[in-house]
């Protein structure tokens, strides 16, 4: 079986569960390697992240190359599914066919899919507009046949809550479930009833945004679990965390303070990124004695 294949099977599994996988967002190797160092099941390519880590906001401005880039970096980092924003799949139907084929290829278990207008923005942003729901739908039928595994899990997300309505975005995922769509991500429900009524009215898994002080409400996970959510992203946990820790170190040290309050030792930093392996590596077949 290929790694592909078995990334797409093993998420899909997780699927079945309904159980409120967390996948936290990750962008480069560094939050790859400590996503993986800290356990989690699977984790979340992020738009946002990394379109932050070019140094650019999230409205559309990152490239198709740009995202196949880190899927390649962060997918070979990890043991776990790699669930991939895509965002509009960067152009028309052509554009998103070849997206599957070069995000599997990067090694992505599940791709995100979204209907908004391009240039997209992030879903909690002001000023989204959606394409037409049925034109859409062709999309991800599209995208399905494009796939090279057919256990790829493809992800129908709208952003139609915005500016249409919540009934019309569960009527949207549900449309986009019925042309391929494995799992479904009605983005950024405004009140915690809607984030309750998603599981049970769509027709497919269900996947929802944890983003603090968006315009989501938050509930605790234990509920999201309860209520049926199978997938519960984290697209900000690494960048969020980083930019303020950076922020905050940067700060200090422009005003004179450069200890080390809330940095690691290099050592530490290094194991967290596999040293020991390369250094037990160098041991057994170099002769070179690991260093403390």
């Amino acid at each position: 079986m290929s790694e592909i294949s078995s990334a797409g099977a093993r998420l899909r599994e997780l699927l079945t569960e309904r159980s409120a996988v967390v996948a936290p967002g990750v962008f480069d190797g560094l939050s790859a390697a400590l996503t993986a160092s800290a356990g989690f099941r699977a984790a979340y390519l992020s738009g946002a992240a990394v379109a932050a880590a070019t140094g650019l906001p999230d409205v559309g401005l990152a490239t198709q190359t740009e995202f196949v880039r880190q899927l390649d970096l962060v997918a070979g980092r990890l043991d776990v599914p790699v669930i991939a924003d895509a965002d509009t799949g960067f152009g028309d139907v052509t554009h998103t066919y070849r997206t599957v084929q070069l995000y599997e290829r990067a090694g992505a278990a599940a791709i995100q899919l979204e209907d908004q207008e391009f240039p997209k923005r992030c879903g909690h942003l002001e000023g989204k507009r959606v394409v037409d729901a049925e034109e859409f739908a062709r999309t991800i039928e599209a995208a399905a046949e494009a796939r090279r595994d057919p256990d790829t899990v493809l992800i129908g997300r709208t952003d139609a809550c915005a500016t249409l309505g919540f009934d019309e975005a569960v009527r949207r995922v549900n449309l986009y479930a019925e042309a391929g769509a494995d799992l479904v991500f009605l983005e950024a429900p405004r009140t915690i009833d809607e984030v309750r009524q998603v599981p049970s009215r769509v027709t497919a898994p269900a996947l929802f945004n944890l983003v603090p002080r968006g315009k989501t409400p938050v509930l605790e996970l234990a509920e999201l679990a309860e209520l049926g959510y199978a997938v519960v992203i984290m697209p900000g946990l690494c960048v969020g965390s980083a930019a303020s820790a950076m922020r905050s170190a940067l700060e200090r040290a422009a005003r004179g303070d450069v200890g080390t309050q809330g940095q690691d030792s290099p050592r530490s930093m290094f194991d967290a990124l596999g040293l020991p392996f390369w250094e037990n590596l160098r041991e057994r077949y170099a002769g070179e004695p690991a260093r403390a």
